[in-house]
């Protein structure tokens, strides 16, 4: 077992990496008391496979549970007050836990249900995904969407723990696979050219779930966003770094509808059309764009963006959540291994041509 640790001062907390770790989860959660109740959100689709271990290991201090219903579609303020309806039904204290079993979706809708619930109460991370266990279950982040835009209600708010079992990817769809690599990708761009180039490498063994490829992965994913976070918890400077490729991502979700592309699928484009932006401004060689190109088409993610109207466009880039003075933040690639947030007042149609490119599924790399 590997072990990452987010430091926080007083809200430090590891995140412990391993295969088969739900087998072992009554050593892992020894800290929590014998008496001490504990909540469980889940899903319809996660909760059938990996509930019955964390019956197992907590047994009569599950002091309730609710399994809502999976995808995007479901982070919602109407399924956080179903949420919010069960776990004050059940009677939980300020020491209660709050235990999120399952992929994004249920980690940042269970993170927000512990971060209002009494004002705050522990939580524990478990997540079930790739994606959720490199990027969401750790950071702090929780939200639920909104119709006008992603996670654009939330809160920051710690989990105490996270525990991520690669096992847990044996049952994971292949396109929800892909989907958590494009964040894997995400943080070799924005933070690490070796990571980066060991991807381009080793993503057949990605692909492959081999099991020591899976670990490498992860941890090194989350070493990366432990060391962002510590520095720049609440997103004033360094944390934008990790919004690479989601400014134009969050276009497409929203504007399709969630769940029509996985956020990985959308998050992957968006790095695509960051990129090209990038070179198109001189920030990274061209080479460097079509390593990044390449390296997400070699992980059987999307790169072409779907036909949006330009009105589309403008509009989700100035509602999303990174836009500061009027002015649209955009985090773009300087090289492999590093980026930069820009708040320069870009001109449009050089935004609109990289969009434009993605949207015509530019082959020849040129920027």
């Amino acid at each position: 077992m590997q072990q990452v640790n987010v430091a926080l001062q007083e809200r430090s907390y590891p995140i412990l990496i391993g295969a088969q770790l739900l087998e072992q989860l009554n050593s892992m959660l020894a800290h929590l008391k014998p008496k001490q109740r504990v909540f469980v959100i889940s899903n319809t689709t996660v909760a059938p496979l990996y509930y019955e271990k964390l019956q197992q290991a907590l047994g009569e201090r599950i002091a309730g549970t609710f399994f809502m219903p999976d995808g995007e579609a479901h982070k919602s303020l109407a399924t956080f007050q179903e949420a919010m309806n069960e776990v004050i039904a059940a009677n939980l204290h300020r020491d209660s836990v709050i235990i999120a079993l399952g992929g994004g979706v249920v980690g940042d809708l269970a993170g927000f249900v512990a971060a209002t619930l009494h004002r705050g109460v522990n939580f524990i991370q478990i997540p079930t995904t790739l994606l959720a266990q490199v990027d969401s279950s750790v950071g702090g982040k929780t939200a639920v969407n909104h119709p006008l835009g992603k996670n654009l209600i939330g809160a920051f708010h710690q989990p105490s723990q996270v525990i991520i079992d690669i096992s847990t990817l044996q049952t994971l769809p292949d396109r929800e696979l892909r989907a958590g690599i494009a964040e894997v990708i995400k943080y070799g761009v924005i933070y690490d050219a070796q990571f980066f180039a060991w991807l381009e490498s080793n993503m057949q063994a990605l692909l492959a779930r081999e099991e020591q490829a899976l670990i490498y992965a992860i941890q090194r994913s989350c070493e990366i966003k432990a060391e962002i976070v510590a520095q720049d918890e609440r997103e004033q400077g360094l944390r934008a770094l990790l919004n690479f490729g989601h400014t134009f991502g969050h276009v497409i979700e929203n504007a399709l509808g969630y769940g029509q592309w996985l956020h990985g699928e959308a998050v992957a484009t968006g790095m695509v059309i960051a990129s090209h932006l990038a070179a198109a401004m001189q920030w990274c060689e061209v080479s460097e764009y079509r390593r990044i190109r390449d390296l997400i088409a070699n992980a059987g993610l999307p790169t072409e963006a779907p036909a949006l109207s330009q009105d589309t466009w403008s509009s989700g880039l100035f509602r999303d959540k990174k836009v500061k003075n009027n002015v649209v933040r955009f985090i773009l690639p300087t090289g492999i291994g590093s980026a930069k947030v820009t708040q320069e007042i870009l001109s449009e149609t050089l935004i609109h041509t990289s969009i434009a490119s993605a949207t015509a599924g530019d082959s020849t790399g040129g920027a």
